[in-house]
């Protein structure tokens, strides 16, 4: 059964730092796109990250130059590298990563991740 399962948040001060993990797993498969989403509480979700096959990256204008998204393909992994957090970067954390198995693509989404900055 392929699964996204994200990892890696937690409670942190406003300041710090840290580096969410989603992995691809189940199948024979490949990442084709992963993208980082966040939600906060009363909020819609919002794209954060995102990183395509090539490598190139995006980013929301509220996290260019404190946040980091990579790719490890042998692990079948999305990495979110989050610095200088705030507490408005309080929110669920959801994976999204479009997987090629076989000679199909498919959208899947992880539980998500809860990140919680204090000041």
């Amino acid at each position: 059964q392929v699964q996204v399962v994200e990892s890696g948040g937690g409670l942190v001060q406003a300041g710090g730092s840290l580096r969410l993990s989603c992995v691809a797993s189940g199948s024979t498969l490949t990442i084709n796109a992963g993208n980082w989403y966040r939600q906060a509480p009363g909020k819609q979700r919002e794209s954060v990250a995102g990183i395509n096959s090539g490598g190139t990256t995006k980013y929301a204008d509220s996290v260019k130059g404190r946040f980091t998204i990579s790719r490890d393909n042998a692990k079948n992994t999305v990495y979110l590298q989050m610095m200088s957090l705030k507490p408005e970067d309080t929110a669920v954390y959801y994976c999204n990563c479009d997987l090629k198995i076989g000679d199909y693509s498919y959208s899947y989404w992880g539980q998500g991740t809860q990140v919680t900055v204090s000041s």
